[in-house]
């Protein structure tokens, strides 16, 4: 495949000069580990003292990596890189809730959404966590297979049934549903519960969406597995790849608790894991629907490549690639132009709850070698062709 990433104009023709000089600063920012921590401790010190800091948070770092504070905010944003050929995931990205009416809040809060992903032809899926409608402690408990109190086998039977809600609505409006993939110590009960929705609602066509962090090398064996079991049962596999997004707790908890770690032993190792499983996904066509979420430059061309030699249509609409809305445009936009199915996940909510999303992505671009060095090269570049 040509090496159409470095195409800046495709790239950054959405964002005004100011937002591209914000985009230089905030990456340039986020290259600094040292600030990144103080930046951390400091706006997560003001947020719980209270103090005035949302607008600077929203005129900066917020605006950003997020479409808004609300559905309806964010769809000037949905527009505007529909006309691009990007659509869009509106990510209801609040995190840490652990009370029941919080988590049927959320519930409702992704049945509007639903609605919302009905009408627009710009926003193709819905998504949610799995700890957006249960305590985390909960589903590691289920996954280990510890004896519930009477209390949580009744609160479990409620997490479950609000899965069920979900994906039965989605499947009867026909609206694709990702489910994110979460700490493998509560991985096993989300898996469950996500397989036997598929099995359920997946029966003509992938709508149900697992996900897999091919950071674990024993993704790529689960997916076998299930593959073996939507054949015997006749169900459709959806599938998001990533790479995954809790190394560095993953590995401190192995650590501390004596167990081996579910990490990849290296960088290299998870991207083999990755290209394998997209690989095996992309030679299952038949039975299998696959987003691969990625800002990995080599694997998108691989994606890409293996569909050439297959002849599937770069518009098949059970291949997606998908990336964070605020980062690797160059790889969106890109794609993009060239007719594949491309998605940016769009954060949403009120910014002091999606502070610790915020974070997240802040820590998680300090921590991936080459890939903040690699958004201000291209921020560079584009400057510098409009001065031209």
């Amino acid at each position: 495949m040509d090496q159409i990433f470095n195409n800046t104009e495709n790239a950054f023709a959405l964002k005004t000069d100011s937002q591209l000089e914000r985009a230089y600063f905030l990456f340039k920012l986020i290259a600094n580990q040292p600030l990144v921590r103080i930046g951390t401790a400091v706006t997560n010190f003001a947020i719980k003292a209270h103090l005035p800091v949302e607008s600077l948070i929203r005129a900066t770092v917020f605006d950003h990596f997020c479409g808004g504070t609300t559905e309806e905010e964010c769809l000037p944003v949905v527009d505007k890189m529909f006309e691009k050929g990007v659509c869009s995931v509106l990510d209801y990205s609040v995190e840490g809730k652990e009370e029941e009416a919080q988590f049927d809040a959320t519930l409702e809060k992704i049945l509007k959404i639903l609605h919302f992903v009905k009408e627009k032809q710009a926003i193709p899926f819905a998504v949610f966590k799995p700890t957006g409608f249960g305590r985390i402690s909960l589903y590691q408990k289920v996954g280990e297979g510890t004896a519930l109190t009477t209390a949580e086998q009744e609160e479990w039977a409620r997490v479950v049934e609000r899965f069920d809600v979900v994906c039965k609505r989605a499947h009867e409006m026909d609206v694709a549903l990702l489910i994110d993939g979460e700490e493998s110590w509560m991985q096993d009960a989300a898996d469950e519960v996500v397989a036997d929705m598929m099995r359920k609602y997946n029966k003509e066509k992938a709508i149900v969406y697992n996900t897999l962090q091919m950071y674990r090398w024993d993704r790529l064996d689960y997916l076998k597995q299930l593959h073996i079991d939507a054949k015997a049962q006749g169900f459709h596999i959806g599938m998001k790849l990533v790479r995954g997004a809790y190394m560095e707790k993953e590995n401190t908890r192995a650590e501390e608790l004596g167990y081996k770690s579910p990490i990849c032993i290296s960088k290299q190792a998870t991207d083999e894991n990755f290209d394998a499983a997209v690989a095996y996904m992309l030679d299952h066509l038949d039975c299998m629907a696959i987003f691969a979420g990625t800002h990995n430059e080599e694997s998108s061309y691989k994606v890409a490549e293996i569909m050439k030699a297959k002849q599937i249509e770069n518009s098949d609409s059970r291949v997606w690639f998908g990336q964070l809305y605020g980062m690797s445009d160059h790889i969106s936009f890109n794609l993009a132009a060239e007719g594949y199915n491309v998605a940016k996940y769009l954060p949403f909510g009120p910014v002091r709850d999606v502070m610790p999303y915020l974070i997240r992505r802040a820590e998680e671009n300090t921590s991936v070698a080459g890939q903040t060095s690699r958004e201000l090269s291209l921020l560079k570049q584009e400057k510098k062709r409009r001065k031209l």
